[in-house]
């Protein structure tokens, strides 16, 4: 490998780009401008949007002095699947680096701010370029990773004319999203902007190649999220204990557990849980907590009795486990995950794209996911080529397919062996994407 140096000031400087962007941050301008007496008025009447808007605007921000005298890495997720999959790599990097996380969303922030406590958690701006370079001059990079996609184009400009290279890791795009940036060519946001793409596989490295041009800048490396992925057995604690309290089944009683559903999954999903087994405990979570309520009422006009987690921690409901447990709470579904019999992962029985299968899988637990898993198909077909997971058509074939595994505890246990042994068996990619920053982007890892 050879070291790709920062870009320079601007790799197309001329008066079409300076028009182009003159064009996009007044369009940025006008977006803000108009829509803002709604977003004065939501931030009035709701607190998160409030901090939202100013994070995003950069209002709230200090400039973060560097105090230790090491390289600064700015790692951005936009939401929690990404904040999460840097885990593994943000442990690593803190070695020798000070890390800065940032996100975009009030869940991204959230869990941010609970999966690395000891470090500086900070709201990725909005693309205007005031906001984009203020957040530059505060955070002052030395170098940037974004995790699996997340692009703009005043940020990639911003960090070209400061000479900060830019690198995406576990880099990932969907076939839809490639077609879309095909559209728009070189003319934004610009894929040459950035100094290196290390990706997940082959798929991606093609597409990514396409979109830079050339394949000089595309690294193969795995994806980091798995190496954040823990498939040893679980331990007890006094979190989990609390956690069983609440969500884990009677003595004889099956658990299954839909995570990160989305709408209208859950009802779904719920008439599939109780066709297959009467009796047992039925845990939903969905993707955004916020619609724990919505659920709730959904379920109520099925006829199916729910409880949400927070009124039952509140004490305010006395449990029943009888009934169906909504999670409308952030940062607990792999313990949850860890408690279950059968797993469901949520957002594929519409198309939505999918959710992340491998966070059960690397627990032990039997996957089963529906037919729409376009954003993560590389995990998807991990899983079921191992012999780890189940797809399901409908609801129906769901309620099928759980008959079989509920009255089968030995496939159940082969099932969950052979997705933990995949699981692990695709380590290493955090160790291979920092060797690709050290080498390409000049840091001493």
């Amino acid at each position: 490998m050879t070291v790709s140096a920062p870009l320079g000031p601007d790799p197309h400087a001329g008066l079409r780009i300076t028009l182009l962007y003159w064009v996009y941050d007044m369009l940025w301008t006008v977006a803000l401008l108009l829509t803002s007496p709604w977003w004065i008025v939501r931030s009035l009447m709701h607190a998160p949007t409030w901090r939202m808007v100013r994070g995003r605007l950069t209002l709230n921000l200090k400039h973060l002095a560097p105090t230790t005298g090491m390289p600064r890495i700015l790692v951005h997720g936009v939401s929690v699947g990404e904040v999460k999959a840097a885990k593994s790599l943000v442990a690593e990097l803190s070695k020798s680096c000070e890390v800065v996380v940032s996100s975009s969303t009030n869940t991204g922030m959230l869990v941010a701010r609970q999966c690395y406590p000891e470090y500086k958690v900070v709201r990725f701006p909005v693309d205007h370029m005031w906001s984009v370079a203020r957040f530059m001059n505060r955070v002052q990079p030395s170098c940037v990773v974004l995790m699996e996609l997340e692009i703009w184009p005043n940020f990639l400009r911003k960090a070209n004319r400061l000479e900060v290279p830019v690198a995406i890791v576990s880099g990932r795009i969907t076939p839809s999203s490639h077609t879309s940036y095909q559209r728009f060519g070189t003319t934004l946001p610009q894929f040459h902007r950035i100094t290196v793409f290390a990706v997940q596989d082959e798929e991606h490295a093609r597409r990514f190649a396409d979109l830079a041009g050339s394949r000089e800048r595309v690294v193969i490396t795995g994806n980091v999220k798995i190496d954040g992925l823990d498939t040893s057995p679980v331990v007890d604690s006094h979190s989990l204990d609390e956690l069983r309290h609440f969500v884990g089944g009677e003595p004889g009683q099956s658990v299954l557990v839909a995570g990160s559903t989305h709408d209208p999954e859950e009802g779904l999903v719920a008439k599939a849980f109780r066709q297959a087994d009467p009796g047992a405990r039925m845990i939903l979570v969905p993707r955004h907590p916020e619609r724990g309520r919505a659920v709730l009422s959904d379920l109520a006009a099925l006829g199916l009795g729910a409880q949400l987690l927070t009124e039952l921690r509140a004490g305010r409901e006395v449990l029943d486990k009888t009934q169906a447990l909504i999670v409308d709470t952030i940062g607990e579904l792999e313990g949850i995950y860890s408690l279950a019999d059968v797993v469901f992962v949520g957002g594929s029985l519409v198309p939505h794209g999918g959710q992340n299968m491998l966070e059960p899988a690397a627990l032990g637990r039997v996957v089963l996911h529906g037919p729409h898993v376009d954003n993560f198909t590389q995990e998807a077909g991990l899983l079921e080529k191992a012999g780890g997971s189940r797809i399901v058509r409908d609801s129906a074939h769901l309620a099928e397919v759980l008959e079989e595994l509920l009255s089968d505890e030995a496939q159940r246990k082969l099932m969950g062996q052979a997705g933990r042994e995949a699981v692990e068996a695709q380590k290493g990619a955090t160790a291979r994407s920092l060797r690709v920053l050290a080498d390409r982007c000049g840091l001493k890892l």
